[in-house]
């Protein structure tokens, strides 16, 4: 698969492989490929009861961006990827190195839901754990 994801009828185990891949390569741009316009992305973190939302593709796309910068080295690693229908899981383990110092190992899972063969929710959850030393 290139950078750019092309909507295909039905999101697989490989489209959502790839789009970790893209999570890996910190390619925010190839990412984006995958999402639909006006997609919504709920991180694990925040006040609401979903975390923090963020709507349309300029807001998940500098979502993402801040991550990969909050975390240099992140990492999603052990993917395990399914698709039922319309929706789909991402299975995962997250590594990196906060740029305050500090490390997070920690199982996490998306949630996601799909709209013309493309992602168009997407929701983070992860395992809370105590700061790690670098």
């Amino acid at each position: 698969m290139t950078d750019t994801h092309t909507a295909t009828s039905e999101v697989t185990a490989d489209t959502l492989a790839a789009f970790s891949d893209a999570f890996n390569r910190h390619d925010a741009a190839a990412l984006m490929g995958f999402m639909t316009e006006d997609c919504v992305f709920d991180a694990a973190g925040g006040n609401d009861i979903y975390g923090t939302r963020f709507k349309g593709r300029a807001a998940v796309r500098a979502a993402f961006e801040a991550v990969f910068k909050t975390f240099p080295d992140a990492h999603w690693g052990h993917g395990r990827h399914y698709v039922a229908g319309e929706r789909g899981v991402s299975e995962w383990v997250f590594t990196g190195t906060h740029a305050e110092g500090w490390r997070i190992e920690a199982e996490g899972c998306d949630l996601f839901e799909f709209r013309d063969g493309l992602i168009a929710v997407k929701r983070a959850f992860r395992k809370e754990r105590p700061k790690q030393t670098a």
